[in-house]
């Protein structure tokens, strides 16, 4: 009984999250024709729905996992507060600001030729972000060292060439999605949300250097944790 309340709950909010909260792009932005933030729902619905077919065949228990986040009492403490500001706060402000920038023209139009490179490499960042997922089975939601689970650290795949590709792949959304979308004004919250990220990332690397046996090894053989050159 317990199982079928609690799996009913997790539909209902995965629903509203990875459906409701593009879906408000177009609602805020009020205009059915605004063919770019339909391409882009789209988008992120198809990755959201293979990534999790994918993992949900390839790695069950990850599934359980992501689904239970909230539960697990060995979060970081400083993630309960930066999960949530990444992954819903500031997605929520930037889209909306982009969808009010559409309502009422505050950005010059852009050529298509930029409109369609975007595209394409919105949807390259999202398969590499699926492609972290399919690799690592320790793609929690949040961050925390998963003794429950067998943790040990992930080389292979996109984790040869950074050692946060989900985030790599999300950052590269997010900063592609206002040249996408013809929205510019919409880089005032996504510059926020970069700062976020980059944070949530220097902490959660540092963990792991800290508490997960061989991954201080591993940052030796990848230098880089999003920015390949960079940082």
């Amino acid at each position: 009984m317990n199982k079928t309340r609690f799996g009913f709950k997790q539909v209902i909010a995965a629903l509203l999250y990875f459906i409701g909260l593009p879906a408000l792009l177009i609602l805020v932005g009020g205009d059915s024709s605004w063919w770019q933030a339909w391409v882009y729902v789209g988008i992120s619905i198809f990755f959201t729905i293979v990534s999790r077919a994918l993992i949900a065949k390839i790695h069950p228990d990850l599934i359980a996992e992501r689904a239970q986040y909230q539960d697990h009492r060995d979060t970081k403490s400083w993630d309960r507060l930066l999960a949530p500001i990444s992954a819903f706060l500031l997605p929520l402000v930037y889209l909306v600001v982009a969808g009010l920038d559409w309502r009422f023209g505050w950005s010059p139009s852009l050529p298509m030729g930029i409109t369609i490179a975007a595209m394409v490499l919105i949807i390259g960042a999202y398969a590499f972000t699926t492609w972290a997922m399919v690799v690592n089975r320790f793609f929690s939601a949040n961050v925390r060292i998963q003794h429950d689970r067998g943790h040990f650290v992930i080389e292979d795949g996109p984790y040869r060439f950074v050692r946060h590709p989900g985030y790599a792949g999300g950052l590269l959304v997010v900063l592609l999605l206002p040249l996408m979308l013809n929205t510019l004004w919409a880089y005032l919250p996504i510059l926020l949300f970069v700062v976020v990220v980059l944070v949530r990332t220097a902490k959660e690397d540092k963990a792991l250097v800290d508490e997960l046996p061989g991954y201080a090894a591993y940052t030796t053989r990848t230098k880089y944790r999003i920015f390949p050159g960079v940082w």
